[in-house]
């Protein structure tokens, strides 16, 4: 899959599972890290988690599978690493406190549906 067609799944899978403050960030030309940054606000610990699991499990069943997960055994904030993509689901508290967009701002606002 590409990466910006496995960004667009991420966006897909987030949304339907109500995520909030959903942003996809382009950030290829800035780092080596990734193509694509997917940030994301879940409403509780268990919605964080939930938004997780949904997006691992979704693209387990398509053949994709994350090199590295970080911060699933509880906390503010986990990381999926799909290499072109990574993938920051927070509560609203850490992503404020981190403001990955800040860090990131020269990143392009990358439209996440297919309309562009």
């Amino acid at each position: 899959m590409e990466p910006k067609e496995l960004a667009k799944s991420v966006v897909e899978i987030l949304s339907n599972k109500k995520a909030a403050d959903l942003r996809m960030m382009e950030v290829t030309d800035l780092t080596t890290l990734a193509d694509y940054f997917i940030i994301a606000t879940g409403t509780s610990s268990t919605h964080l988690k939930t938004l997780a699991e949904e997006v691992e499990y979704v693209l387990k069943k398509q053949g994709v599978f994350p090199s590295r997960i970080e911060g699933r055994s509880g906390g503010n904030w986990v990381l999926i690493d799909y290499g072109a993509v990574v993938v920051h689901v927070l509560l609203s508290e850490a992503r404020e406190f981190y403001s990955i967009e800040r860090l990131w701002s020269d990143a392009k606002e990358a439209p996440s549906t297919e309309e562009e």
